[in-house]
């Protein structure tokens, strides 16, 4: 009789994603990366921290009228065919330079936003210094490269809010580390089997033999041939941290821009600008300033 442990399988799909960037697909309810269909990584799957998100966290009256007052402001170029509305410090990241400037906060429709935050797990004690409000366009060929954020300014957490339409958040990793992969799905009684567990090979089971002594080993494959597409639909909130943040690069392709698409981001403050940190007193006066609610872009 076989060892195997076995959890349930959860609803998620895996889905094939067109131009092969991305083989494997996030799922928010197990926590894993699983190899998309008809690639090489399909059967297989790998733990995937650091990813909070969740649906519908505005209604589509909120959403309308968010995107209202934004148009309301003007829209500034910005890179790879992008359009931006900047609410933050002036900041020089390479010479680590950093002041109010003519920052007056963050906009008063991002007050109740941020209130409802609280009520996610990941987000307790999260108090956003900037936001920045990123407008994609597919008649622009609007994307983002793969890139980490900043983190000598911002901290741990990256808030950012899907508004207008879907998306796919696509992370990949420079590491020369290996992943280690495991098995994922059984035919016979369609359950996933974890880390760790005894799943037997095709070959052990056409030689008949069971059990402990007939095992598959984790498969391991290098970093840089791993990415993983999380998808993001209308209205979702999606949060990076942890490995998610600081180990895999983040990037939004062209193809996944199918109509107009804002994503608004919050970001909080490094340890750095944090209490007891070496510019705790700066931090102090920054976070005061965003959260009066007061804001125009700068």
């Amino acid at each position: 009789m076989s060892t195997r442990i076995l959890y349930r399988q959860f609803s998620c799909c895996n889905i094939k994603l067109a131009g092969g960037e991305d083989n494997f697909t996030y799922c928010p309810a197990t926590g894993l990366a699983k190899g998309n269909e008809h690639s090489e990584f399909a059967g297989w799957a790998f733990p995937f921290p650091g990813v909070f998100l969740t649906e519908e966290f505005i209604s589509e009256d909120e959403e309308s009228e968010i995107v209202e007052l934004m148009d309301q402001d003007d829209w500034k170029p910005s890179q790879s065919g992008r359009k931006k509305q900047d609410y933050g410090p002036k900041v020089n990241f390479k010479k680590q330079r950093l002041k109010a400037g003519s920052f007056t906060g963050l906009p008063s429709f991002s007050k109740k936003i941020v209130a409802q935050m609280k009520a996610c797990s990941v987000l307790g004690g999260f108090l956003p210094v900037e936001q920045c409000n990123l407008d994609y366009m597919p008649e622009r060929g609007s994307a983002i490269d793969p890139h980490f954020d900043d983190w000598w300014l911002w901290g741990e957490r990256l808030v950012s809010l899907n508004l207008l339409s879907k998306t796919v958040l696509s992370m990949s990793c420079d590491s020369e580390d290996s992943i280690q992969l495991f098995p994922t799905f059984s035919k016979e009684n369609g359950e996933l089997s974890p880390p760790g567990s005894f799943t037997q090979t095709s070959a052990c089971k056409n030689s008949g033999e069971e059990g402990i002594n007939c095992i598959l080993s984790p498969r391991l494959v290098p970093s840089k041939e791993v990415t993983v597409a999380i998808h993001l639909p209308r209205r979702s909130l999606v949060v990076l941290y942890g490995d998610a943040r600081y180990k895999w690069k983040h990037a939004i392709y062209r193809k996944h821009i199918e109509h107009r698409r804002i994503c608004v981001t919050f970001r909080e403050l490094s340890a750095e600008f944090s209490a007891g940190g070496r510019h705790e007193e700066l931090g102090k006066e920054l976070l005061e300033i965003a959260l009066s609610f007061q804001g125009r872009p700068v």
